[in-house]
């Protein structure tokens, strides 16, 4: 694999909201007050200080209803807008999202939209055709000949599943200048339902975009150097993510740490071993926060201080969890801040799946 990271960009939403008013937000949706308790509770429990959504029409501070998209729940059977009226919404927002993030990292690789040969999205939350490749070849201007894939419904670790795709073009062409970029707009899939999997869901996610320029050869930044995944035996019913009539609905369930604990770990040694390395030579971790006990997981399992997930929590309390997006606010901020290589992201999803990148 040869791509190498000459840029990074992010991009969150105008409008935050703090995560004790989003509980009440969600309490005041529910049918006759809903879990009011078990809400605030897990809300407070999450480790997320504020989110970002499209769905805000006003700032922070404001007193007035500060937004319009979700209405009340008239009844017990009322699960909240369409999934077609979500999908609107999407493709309305996440276009302008993600070129804000594109022009960041095209801005901080020193490169123009014209200078892109290949274009890599990914999303798991909106789908349109023509789709978000489109949208960004309109946007930003770039040549209509750029060569477009997208990884789709792939989950929080979509990005290195991008990265994957990424390093391959660039594998295969020297010339290649490689644009990926991450949009995810979780708020349009708020559950209305009681569920423990859809309350939890409801207090983690949140919308940012980010992306990343790449060049095959020629470049000072991290090399992509390898990739591995690990589909976790026995874990289909851990973690799932489906299109729904009234939004996308995850489950999510409790054994999720445990698999991470179980799992991950001994694959990860035997993984870093095929790279001629050790878990000691590892000098930074990037690791995926799906949420706070899946950082505490990964750490047990894989044998790290938790002190090695620092900014990892710190972008879960800024943000929430962006799923795919998430990870490369991760690296975009262990890139300015000089961390030494080599790099190890690691992000967890759907299957239950680990996906892995070396970065050097």
């Amino acid at each position: 694999m040869s791509l190498r990271i000459e840029g990074i960009g992010v991009a969150a939403p105008e409008h935050a909201m703090p995560q004790d008013e989003a509980a009440e937000l969600l309490v005041s949706l529910l049918h006759e007050g809903g879990r009011a308790r078990t809400v605030r509770a897990l809300y407070a429990r999450s480790g997320i200080r504020k989110r970002h959504s499209v769905l805000l029409d006003l700032p922070e501070g404001e007193s007035t209803p500060r937004q319009s998209f979700y209405a009340p729940a008239r009844d017990g059977d009322d699960d909240g807008p369409s999934t077609a009226v979500r999908m609107q919404a999407f493709e309305a927002s996440a276009p302008p999202l993600a070129a804000a993030a594109s022009d960041a990292a095209l801005r901080d690789a020193g490169m123009t939209p014209g200078e892109i040969t290949h274009l890599v999205t990914v999303s798991c939350t909106g789908i349109f055709a023509p789709g978000l490749d489109a949208a960004l070849v309109e946007r930003l201007g770039m040549p209509r000949t750029v060569q477009r894939t997208h990884v789709g419904f792939m989950g929080c670790h979509g990005a290195l599943n991008g990265l994957r795709v990424a390093s391959s073009l660039a594998g295969a062409d020297p010339d290649a200048r490689v644009l990926l970029c991450c949009v995810e707009l979780c708020s349009l899939h708020l559950g209305y339902r009681q569920d423990a999997d859809t309350l939890v869901a409801n207090a983690l996610f949140a919308d940012g975009a980010a992306a990343v320029v790449g060049v095959g050869a020629n470049g000072s930044g991290w090399r992509v150097a390898a990739s591995g995944t690990l589909l976790m035996p026995d874990s289909a019913d851990a973690m799932s993510w489906r299109i729904g009539d009234h939004g996308f609905r995850m489950t999510l369930s409790a054994r999720v740490p445990e698999l991470i604990r179980a799992e991950v770990g001994g694959w990860l040694r035997g993984w870093l071993k095929d790279q001629g390395l050790v878990l000691e030579d590892v000098r930074t971790w990037a690791v995926h926060p799906g949420g706070p006990r899946v950082l505490t997981a990964f750490g047990e399992g894989a044998g790290l201080e938790q002190h090695a997930f620092a900014v990892s929590r710190e972008v879960l309390a800024e943000h929430g969890n962006m799923s795919s997006a998430t990870l490369l606010f991760i690296l975009q901020r262990l890139r300015e801040a000089g961390a030494e290589a080599p790099v190890v992201a690691v992000a967890f999803g759907p299957g239950l799946v680990a996906e892995v990148a070396l970065l050097v």
